[in-house]
């Protein structure tokens, strides 16, 4: 589904190298979803946005024979100039979807009234999160990338949320950066542990949680 050979990812920051992925190598494959473990500043969302493809390796390649989504609920691909009604309509083209279509499942799960035909630099950050949350699930796709984000908004719209991604799970795979253990357990199968640039992958997702957890210690 979606496979990394010899990744190297890096930034160069003040004068210093911080090495992201190095030269790793994996294999997400179909059928299972894998959660993304490490201590804060490992470099989880960065390896979520090369997968992704919204970030490039420095080095390596990522290949995908999978439709994958950008980070569920990122909006940073989102046109500030453009309304809310315009973003939609322009990712929904870009994935080959129905713009109508689209659009009706944004503005009745966004729920943001008017405000879909203002410029998206307008919207509160609560307002742009709903909308980017609609759009990932207006859009079939067969790996969902999640980064922390689940769920926004007050109470009854976290059901909303939940209730549409558990319809997505049926018949998609996920791979997840959480902090959330309870979590990790309940959607993945696997996980990867990330740690000085290199991949530690298990099968069994609590002996990767207790790794995790000895490196926080």
């Amino acid at each position: 589904m979606i496979e990394l050979s010899n990744v190297l990812k890096f930034y160069k920051t003040k004068g210093t190298i911080k090495v992201v992925l190095d030269g790793v190598s994996v294999n997400f494959r179909a059928g299972s979803s894998y959660a993304i473990l490490g201590i804060n500043g490992a470099g989880k969302s960065t390896t979520i946005r090369v997968i992704a493809g919204t970030e490039l390796p420095n080095a390596g390649r990522v290949k995908r024979t999978a439709r994958v989504s950008w980070p569920l609920g990122f909006a940073g691909g989102l046109h500030p100039e453009m309304t809310g009604r315009e973003n939609v309509h322009f990712v929904a083209r870009i994935y080959r979807q129905n713009p109508r279509k689209v659009m009706e499942f944004v503005e009745d799960f966004a729920e943001i009234g008017a405000y879909i035909d203002e410029p998206y630099k307008t919207y509160s950050s609560g307002m742009a999160q709903r909308l980017a949350f609609g759009l990932s699930m207006a859009i079939d796709f067969e790996c969902y990338l999640i980064d922390e984000v689940m769920a926004v908004g007050d109470n009854r719209f976290q059901d909303r949320c939940a209730e549409e991604f558990s319809k997505r799970r049926a018949h998609s795979d996920i791979i997840m950066v959480s902090h959330n253990m309870d979590m990790v357990r309940q959607y993945c199968g696997r996980a990867l542990v990330l740690a000085h640039g290199l991949f530690h992958e298990f099968s069994n997702v609590d002996d990767a949680i207790e790794l995790y957890r000895k490196l926080n210690r």
